[in-house]
């Protein structure tokens, strides 16, 4: 009994065992006991989770590939959970203990996966992964380059990010047409902002929207007074401030008074 990899559902099952290893090596284990792995498929990253000392929950959607985990790993079968992650009740799964996050993320919706741990950070200390390797770099990416964007600046207010390594499309079946790449992310200590976290998404978005713009035009729709206008952040781009520096400017505008 195998599965079928699904294109809608942007499934590309890994093959290599060294590498699924890898992957569930990646996880230190810190701060808590739980791992939670979005879209198992067939299970050769499960397979190793199981051999950690924490407790593995799996969370798929694919009701092919249920059935085959429950078939092949029956010691996992209760806690199988047959639902989509972008959905997923945290509270009513987990209750309020901390719970990790890993997976050879769907190419379709990783980016959503990203702001949905961040929607959850307060309960998720750890994540780790595989990604288009595009995503990757976008996701760990430092100021200064043009592959630095939204997802690396709110990711990187709450977490410390590292690119792990890159794995080749010929690893997987069918193969992806593109590299992947493995990253982890480690929650900050202090992963509470010191503004108001909604302006904060809100300011950056909107920044790198027209990110060709200086912000003095791509942030015109915050009705800033010309005092603050003058203000020299004002006359870079958004890919030159860092996540400090978009704490900042997120406190001048709404300490601004037009």
């Amino acid at each position: 009994m195998s599965v079928r990899a699904k294109k809608h559902l942007g499934q590309h099952f890994l093959q290599d065992e060294n590498i699924a290893k890898k992957i569930a090596d990646s996880l230190t284990g810190n701060s808590y006991d739980q791992v939670l792995e979005i879209g198992p498929g067939m299970g050769v990253l499960t397979k190793y989770l199981l051999e950690r000392d924490f407790t593995t929950y799996v969370i798929e959607i694919d009701t092919e590939s249920v059935a085959y985990l429950k078939a092949h790993y029956r010691n996992l079968a209760d806690r199988i959970i047959s639902e989509d992650f972008l959905k997923i009740d945290f509270d009513g799964h987990f209750g309020d203990r901390p719970i990790a996050i890993i997976g050879n993320f769907p190419y379709n919706i990783s980016s959503q996966i990203v702001f949905k741990t961040l929607e959850n950070r307060h309960r998720i200390p750890e994540f780790a992964g595989m990604f288009q390797k595009e995503v990757a770099q976008r996701i760990t990416e430092k100021p200064g380059s043009k592959t630095y964007g939204i997802l690396s600046v709110l990711t990187q207010a709450f977490y410390e990010a590292d690119y792990l390594f890159t794995v080749s499309p010929s690893v997987f079946n069918p193969p992806p047409k593109v590299d992947s790449g493995v990253i982890r992310l480690t929650r900050k200590a202090n992963y509470t902002l010191p503004v108001d976290e909604g302006l904060f998404f809100k300011v950056v978005k909107t920044a790198f929207n027209q990110r060709r713009k200086m912000l003095r035009g791509s942030l015109k729709s915050f009705k800033l007074s010309e005092k603050l206008r003058e203000d020299t952040i004002f006359a870079q781009r958004p890919e030159q401030l860092s996540v400090q520096d978009f704490i900042s400017l997120t406190q001048k505008i709404a300490n601004d008074v037009s």
